[in-house]
């Protein structure tokens, strides 16, 4: 088999569809992401919402927790078809109503309903990839995906931008759910080969985790609602969504990750905390430019594209490089400090007025940096996870990727909140100090990553695999 594989192309016999359909699926997300980071400084300031900045974005990604659990759990149960219609139900329901929102609130309760959707088919996806694809072919997939952001980063955040300008912020998403609608659409062939498993095969229901992904999606959420409540009522709000987060992730994610064990664990910990310190700090990349140096919403996006464009080629070159030549270790090293580097960036042009270009130079450093941890941590959560369990698989590093970039988003805001907002002079300053601080932290969990098993040994000769994949449609960034 491991010889076929290598015969045998993303474009060719039963992957070409499946891999057009996926693709065009994360470059929706692409698109999305990247234009609501473009003009969100713009809905805050018409919803009079500055105070919920941080909420627009961490809504989805809290909501898409318990999605990606409950389709995690029924694509283990009913073969994944059922659960894409749905998943792409919510998500159609839910940009359409931010799409029409007079108010915050109307913009937030869309937000959710489009995360939990967003979530939940960012799991179908990865399935896909498990029960579709052979192990050696995971990589090119995981490189596709990314590259599925280069044309959304080139003109998604321009393009909102002047959108935005022109005409006003509801066309972009009216856009964006054309484009989504029509992505699905190629899908929908492939997902007649996600078949329910034997009667006898089928997992129960896991009402408990279920459960707990609910309350983690509340804990969270409390933690990003804090920034808009009184000083002693956000006191207990960070207190209790503080622990209420820390119980609620523990049953779904793997035995050991806030320890680092070595192993899935530890990948998973690095994803989470990688994505906490990236993504609650890109919500702020935009505005800080808009903010502090005058940029209008298409030229402020300027620093997402980069982004992008320098994350889709960093995952190119990983997928072309090998494990031979380019070991776990090296690759987390090398990617940790690209990010780090970013950050540090950021943190200078907040503190000391340098010039924006900095900034949307540290930005291209940073999405290089998470093109090559992205992929990487993807493929060891596919060796490091059993048989069988694809459905778990898939929903532990969502879950993470999700919850981190939430936790980053929470704590951003409250610092933004704290220190007076857009009129503060230490607000940006503490958004990518702490950033910084959180992204530090992923060194740990590289040190306790441990022996990492060959793709030989991770290849099965039949049958549905586990799987998790790169950045997909809920990244934030959610998305791919």
């Amino acid at each position: 088999m491991s010889t076929a594989a290598t015969r045998t192309s993303l474009f060719s016999g039963p992957y070409a569809l499946a891999t057009v359909g996926m693709v065009a699926i994360v470059a929706v997300a692409a698109f999305q992401n990247l234009a609501m980071t473009t003009v969100m400084p713009e809905i805050s300031r018409d919803l009079d919402g500055e105070t919920l900045y941080a909420l627009a974005f961490a809504a989805p990604l809290a909501a898409g927790v318990p999605g990606m659990v409950l389709a995690g759990n029924w694509a283990d149960r009913a073969g994944g078809r059922v659960v894409a219609w749905v998943s792409a139900g919510l998500f159609a329901v839910g940009t359409a109503v931010v799409m029409l929102a007079p108010t915050i609130e109307v913009f937030l309760a869309g937000r959710l309903v489009e995360g939990f959707g967003a979530g939940a088919i960012d799991v179908v996806l990865y399935v896909l990839v498990a029960r579709i694809f052979p192990a050696e072919l995971h990589a090119p997939v995981f490189a596709g995906f990314a590259a599925a952001w280069v044309v959304p980063a080139l003109i998604g955040p321009a393009l909102a931008g002047i959108v935005t300008d022109v005409w006003d912020w509801h066309w972009v998403f009216a856009g964006a759910l054309v484009i989504a609608v029509g992505a699905f659409g190629l899908l929908v062939p492939t997902l007649s080969r996600l078949h329910p498993p034997e009667a006898s095969l089928r997992p129960p229901w896991q009402r408990a985790r279920i459960g707990w992904s609910v309350a983690a999606a509340v804990a969270v959420l409390l933690l990003n609602v804090a920034p808009d409540l009184g000083t002693w009522a956000r006191v207990v709000a960070v207190v209790i969504g503080l622990a209420g987060t820390w119980s609620a992730l523990r049953p779904l994610l793997p035995a050991g990750t806030f320890r680092a064990a070595p192993g899935l664990p530890s990948v998973i910990l690095l994803r989470g905390l990688v994505a906490a310190s990236f993504f609650g700090s890109e919500a702020y990349v935009p505005f800080l430019l808009q903010a502090e140096d005058g940029l209008s919403a298409s030229a402020a996006g300027l620093a997402l594209t980069v982004a992008a464009l320098s994350w889709a080629g960093a995952s190119w070159v990983h997928g072309r490089l090998g494990e031979d030549r380019l070991s776990a270790q090296r690759t987390f090293g090398v990617g940790l400090a690209l990010v780090l580097v970013s950050l540090v960036a950021a943190l200078a042009v907040a503190s000391f007025g340098l010039p924006w270009w900095l900034l949307v130079v540290g930005w291209f450093v940073g999405g290089a940096g998470m093109g090559a941890i992205y992929p990487r941590t993807s493929m060891l959560t596919l060796r490091f996870s059993g048989e069988g369990d694809d459905g778990f698989a898939s929903s532990a590093l969502t879950i993470a990727d999700a919850s981190g970039s939430v936790v980053g988003l929470a704590v951003t805001g409250l610092l933004f909140t704290g220190a007076g907002g857009a009129e503060g002079t230490l607000s940006f300053t503490l958004v990518f100090a702490a950033m910084l601080v959180i992204g530090s932290l992923a060194v740990a969990a590289v040190r306790r990553l441990g022996p990492v098993p060959s793709a030989a040994s991770a290849a099965l000769p039949a049958g549905p695999r586990s799987t998790r994949g790169v950045r997909g449609p809920s990244s934030s960034g959610a998305s791919g």
